[in-house]
């Protein structure tokens, strides 16, 4: 039976961060830590890309796909607000470079060891710690059993809540025959596309260089579309909208986000403890999750390596998660459109406060200064509606979103032109 300090489950963003802050050297006591994945099969994810905003000279600058200091935000008749949030900058970081990097400095830490296993059960070993058994590729039983548990496998099913959405997104990897993209320039919302009648779509383009770019399609809504769905709209959103003439699409990313107002439990044991998605680092209101990681996980090992009794709350207080339950509530029931309220938003808020804000890291007048920028009447009303709204549970059974993101396909060059 191993026996370290931490067993840490999942080698995504979570569970990757937190043995790096944990192995890294720094003040406190030395802290061993084995990482549990999963084989490769349909239990790990494929490669994605995460997206974030910070200032320049961050802990992963080196291994960025791209990063932009300008912004654009497209409201549906067109006009166009542009900003550029200084200090931060928006970062594209692809996942397999962050684990290269990351496996590379764990690499040297005396305490790690990653191990390659399917685990089939999580929870409180009698005695106290936790602990965790699993199976290697041989079929044969493993038991770990350390001071803490951390999991950062998505739950079951969604918590209970008032209102819970999907941001549902398909992403073509464009590459066009001539210099159709501003490399300077991320358009993170261009809600040019055809809107459903609740919730909201958007474009979104991260170019990488005059002729390559990522190329998503998005909706908020209560339910995900088919594949063709998505290419439909993917197509409408190059040509029609971007006027992009012929391409390649070289590779296709998809995801599902869960955003509701349902909490999701930090703590699910005396030594056992979620984090990442499952443990509420996924904002509601815009499904962004890498940054709050990177928060938790720092305060996590701050703890773990200084001795202090564990205390792991959610990256995000109770006044954002409130704020967050009003906006998905104002969406979904159709009362705010989506387009206009997120294009206002950028256009009547300085850049820098209003990521600070989306972060969950603005201060409580900047809050109350961003809510006097959003519809009123529609926003009290929800207000007053949404303590007597019930909780509904949603239904047992597998996650009805495909956590970090759903199987990717990447196509042999697909040659594509105006239709």
């Amino acid at each position: 039976m191993l026996q370290p300090d931490v067993v840490i489950v999942g080698a995504g963003a979570a569970g990757l961060t937190l043995a790096h802050q944990l192995c890294a050297p720094k003040d406190g006591a030395p802290v061993s830590v084995v990482l549990v994945d999963a084989p490769a099969g349909p239990l790990r994810p494929p490669p994605r890309t995460w997206c974030f905003w910070e200032a320049a000279g961050g802990a992963y600058d080196d291994v960025l796909s791209a990063s932009w200091e300008r912004l654009r935000v497209t409201a549906p008749d067109g006009a166009e607000t542009v900003t550029c949030p200084d200090p931060f900058r928006y970062k594209m970081l692809r996942s397999d470079a962050f684990e290269q990097l990351v496996q590379r400095r764990l690499s040297h830490a005396a305490g790690f060891r990653r191990l390659e296993a399917t685990v089939t059960a999580v929870g409180d070993a009698p005695g106290g710690g936790g602990r965790v058994v699993a199976r290697d590729a041989r079929g044969e039983r493993i038991l770990l059993r350390g001071r803490y548990v951390f999991d950062s496998r998505p739950p079951a099913q969604l918590p209970a809540a008032r209102t819970t959405l999907l941001q549902h997104f398909t992403g073509w990897f464009v590459e066009a025959d001539g210099p159709v993209f501003d490399p300077a320039t991320a358009d993170l919302m261009d809600f040019r596309t055809p809107q459903p009648p609740r919730g909201l779509s958007f474009g979104y383009v991260l170019p990488m260089g005059p002729r390559r770019a990522l190329v998503e399609y998005t909706q908020f809504s209560r339910a995900v579309l088919d594949a063709p769905g998505y290419e439909r709209a993917l197509r409408h959103y190059i040509h029609d909208v971007l006027g992009i003439g012929a391409h390649r699409v070289t590779a296709v990313e998809r995801g599902v986000i869960p955003m509701t107002d349902g909490r999701f439990p930090v703590r699910v044991g005396r030594s056992v403890f979620r984090i990442g998605t499952a443990g509420g680092a996924t904002r509601p209101s815009t499904g962004y999750t890498f940054a709050a990681v990177q928060r938790q996980s720092r305060t996590i090992a701050a703890q773990v390596r200084g001795g202090s009794r564990l205390r792991v709350a959610s990256p995000y207080g109770a006044w954002p998660r409130a704020m967050d339950a009003v906006m998905l509530r104002a969406l979904d029931s159709g009362r705010v459109d989506g387009g206009e309220f997120f294009s206002g938003l950028f256009r009547a808020v300085p850049g820098e406060r209003l990521l600070r804000f989306l972060d969950g890291t603005s201060r409580g007048y900047e809050d109350v200064l961003v809510g006097l920028r959003t519809p009123v009447a529609p926003m009290l009303r929800t207000v007053v509606e949404l303590p007597f709204r019930p909780k509904r549970q949603a239904p047992a059974g597998a996650p009805p979103w495909p956590l970090p993101s759903a199987p990717a396909r990447t196509p042999p060059d697909q040659e594509t032109s105006d239709p």
